[in-house]
C-alpha cells in the first residue's frame, strides 16, 4: 500500500498558490484528492482518488465525500486563483487573454440526482443528439506551450446549466456571467473571448466591459446592416443602423476578394477573405463589428465560414487564427473526460455535483502547471521514444505523457522513502527517472 497522504513537494509548490480559498483542514484534503486525481489509473470516483492517494483504510473516505458536499470552498475563487497562476507563468506580459467557453454534457441517470435532464449532446450518436446527465458551460484561458505542438485550454470557471428553469438563464447568460469574472479578475488586461454560434443571442447586448472583444462564427441566416451613419442634424431620433446589407451569402456576393495566408488548426493555408464592417443587429445592436468571409480559392460555395467580432482593430488573418483557436477548448473537455475521468464521481447532492466536475477539470489545469514548472521534456519524449520507436514524429508532449510523468515523480519519491514534502523539504522531484 502506498505511503498515507503522500503529495510530492513539487505539486504543493503549485497548490501553494491557491491555499487562501480553503481553511487549513480542507487544503490538506485539497492537495491529497488532487494527487488521487493525477496518480489514478482507475476510476475517479470520490473513493477512487482517494484510494490512489493512498488513503484507503488509513484515513476514513468520508472526509473526501465532505470535501465536495459540505467543506467551505468556492470553486470560483479555486478556479480565479488557478487563472492568475496561469497568466503569471504561462501567458507574457502585456499580451492579450483568450479565452475560449463551450459546454459539455457528462451523462448521469439517477432520479435524485442534482440537475439531471434530457438535453442537448454534441457526442450523441444518432440523429435526436440529446442525452441525460448534467451539462456544464466552461471557461478556459487558451495557452501556447513550448512543449506541446498545439494550443491547449485551461480550464478555469464553470456553471452547471440548469434547462427549463423559472428565471430563464441560458447558456449563453452563463457564458456572459463567467466573462465578467474574468474581466473582473484581470482589470485593465486586453480579453478575447471566442466561442461557437450556438452562443450568440440577447445575453451579448449589453456593452461589454472595458477590453473584451466577442468572436464567433456567424449564422448562415444572420441579417447584417450597414454602421451607423452620422447625425443628419434634423430633429428626431438619429438612426441606429445603416441599410440592410443582408445575409453573408449577399455580403459575399458584392464583397471585394483578396488572397491570403492564414495559420489555423495546426497548419497554414491559402484562402480567399473579405472584411466588412457592419452592425449585427439581431444579436449585439449597436456594437460594431467585422464580418470576415473565407473561402479556399476553388470553392463553388459564396463563403466557406463568416467568422464576426467586435474587435474592429485586428486584421482579418488575426481574426481567423482566433476563432480556430476555439477548437482548443473542445480537446480539452475530451482529454478531461477520457484521461482525467471527469464526470465519473457519482455525487447526488446540489454542492457536491456543482463542485465535482470543476474539481477534476481544474486538475488538467494544475498538471500543466506542475509540468510547466517542474516537467522535463527532453527527458520524457526520449523515453517515450525509447518505448514506442515507431513514433518517429513525436516531437512534443502530449497531456498523457505529463500524467505519467507525474506519477512516475511520485513513484521515484516514495521508493526513496520521501512520504511527505515536509519530511525532505530540499528534495525537488522532477519528472526525470532516478535510481530509487
Amino acid at each position: 500500500m502506498l505511503p498515507a497522504g503522500t503529495v510530492l513537494a513539487s505539486l504543493l509548490s503549485v497548490l501553494e498558490g491557491v491555499r487562501l480559498v480553503f481553511t487549513a483542514p480542507t487544503f490538506i484534503t485539497f492537495t491529497q484528492l488532487v494527487t488521487g486525481l493525477l496518480a489514478a489509473t482507475g476510476p475517479r470516483t470520490v473513493t477512487g482518488m482517494w484510494g490512489a492517494a493512498g488513503l484507503a483504510g488509513v484515513s476514513h473516505h468520508a472526509r473526501a465525500h465532505r470535501f465536495f458536499s459540505d467543506a467551505r470552498w468556492s470553486p470560483d475563487a479555486l478556479g480565479l486563483a488557478l487563472a492568475r497562476l496561469v497568466v503569471a507563468r504561462l501567458v507574457d506580459d502585456g499580451r492579450p487573454l483568450r479565452v475560449g467557453i463551450d459546454d459539455t454534457l457528462f451523462h448521469r441517470y439517477g432520479s435524485k440526482t442534482h440537475g439531471v435532464f434530457w438535453q442537448h449532446d454534441g457526442s450523441a450518436k444518432g440523429r435526436d443528439g440529446i442525452g441525460r446527465g448534467n451539462c456544464f458551460v466552461v471557461a478556459g484561458l487558451i495557452v501556447t506551450l513550448p512543449f506541446m505542438a498545439r494550443q491547449v485550454c485551461l480550464p478555469v470557471l464553470f456553471r452547471l446549466y440548469i434547462p427549463k428553469n423559472k428565471s430563464g438563464i441560458s447558456k449563453p447568460d452563463l457564458a456572459r456571467e463567467l466573462v465578467g469574472l474574468v474581466a473582473a479578475a484581470f482589470p485593465g488586461r486586453q480579453i478575447d473571448v471566442v466561442v461557437d454560434a450556438a452562443y450568440r443571442g440577447p445575453a451579448w447586448r449589453t456593452p461589454f466591459p472595458a477590453k473584451v472583444t466577442f468572436t464567433t462564427r456567424l449564422a448562415s441566416n444572420a441579417v447584417l446592416y450597414g454602421p451607423r451613419p452620422p447625425r443628419t442634424g434634423r430633429r428626431g431620433r438619429p438612426r441606429l443602423k445603416g441599410d440592410r446589407l443582408g445575409t453573408p451569402a449577399d455580403l459575399a456576393a458584392t464583397a471585394t476578394w483578396r488572397r491570403t495566408r492564414v495559420r489555423r488548426y495546426g497548419s497554414t493555408d491559402t484562402v480567399l477573405i473579405a472584411v466588412i464592417p457592419c452592425l449585427w443587429w439581431g444579436s449585439l445592436y449597436t456594437t460594431p463589428v467585422v464580418v470576415v468571409l473565407v473561402k479556399t480559392p476553388d470553392s463553388t460555395k459564396p463563403y466557406d465560414i463568416a467568422v464576426v467580432s467586435t474587435d474592429t482593430t485586428a486584421t482579418g488573418e488575426a481574426l481567423i487564427a482566433r476563432y480556430a483557436d476555439r477548437w482548443s477548448i473542445e480537446q480539452t473537455i475530451k482529454d478531461c473526460k477520457t484521461l482525467l475521468g471527469t464526470g465519473e464521481t457519482a455525487n447526488r447532492v446540489p454542492a457536491a455535483v456543482q463542485r465535482s466536475v470543476p474539481f477534476t477539470m481544474l486538475g488538467l489545469t494544475i498538471l500543466i502547471l506542475w509540468y510547466a514548472q517542474h516537467g522535463n521534456a527532453v527527458t520524457d519524449l526520449a523515453i517515450a521514444h525509447a518505448g514506442r520507436p515507431w513514433y518517429r514524429r513525436k516531437t512534443h508532449i502530449s497531456i498523457d505523457d505529463m500524467l505519467i510523468a507525474f506519477r512516475r515523480a511520485r513513484i521515484t519519491t516514495i521508493s526513496a522513502g520521501h512520504n511527505t514534502p515536509d519530511q525532505n523539504p530540499t528534495s525537488p522531484p522532477t519528472s526525470t527517472p532516478t535510481a530509487a
